[in-house]
């Protein structure tokens, strides 16, 4: 199984990057992160919010393995603990599809696109940038593959 983070945005400032690389590189080659980057639909004033979503839709579902579980990130998705996410990474595993978690552009997640997401999660309460959210869902995945291995890095 291998883990792919859709994100729309690109040429992100090197502590983004670095981070990411932190966190991806501690995965094992059989719960690898892959890092694919969309390049934002330019907005331009004939363009509205939802125009630009449903293009980055199409770019986003341009990258997405076939058959692969889609997890959307979104405000109003499911709040997970870390523990809770490791228990959803051992059933993942357990499935054997490719999972891709989908980090919207400015203006979000195509509103479709959402409602065919097999789920939906929210990686904070608060309002982050998205290179961050980058980061944080890197660690958190690492964390969760700690958990399922009874790592020390997850300390209670």
């Amino acid at each position: 199984m291998q883990l792919i983070i859709a994100a729309v945005g690109h040429k992100m400032p090197a502590w983004i990057e670095d981070g990411f690389n932190e966190y991806s590189k501690r995965m094992p080659p059989e719960c690898r992160i892959h890092l694919k980057e969309i390049k934002p639909v330019e907005r331009s004033g004939s363009k509205t919010a939802e125009t630009v979503m449903g293009l980055e839709r199409v770019k986003i579902e341009a990258v997405l393995p076939k058959n692969a579980r889609i997890i959307a990130l979104d405000e109003r998705g499911k709040d997970l603990t870390s523990v809770a996410l490791s228990q959803q990474l051992t059933s993942w595993q357990q499935d054997g599809r490719d999972v891709a978690f989908i980090i919207g552009g400015a203006d979000g997640l195509d509103a479709e696109f959402k409602t065919k997401a097999d789920m939906l999660i929210r990686i904070s309460s608060l309002t982050l940038p998205h290179g961050m959210v980058r980061v944080l869902l890197a660690e958190q995945l690492y964390r969760a593959y700690s958990i399922t291995q009874n790592h020390p890095y997850h300390r209670v």
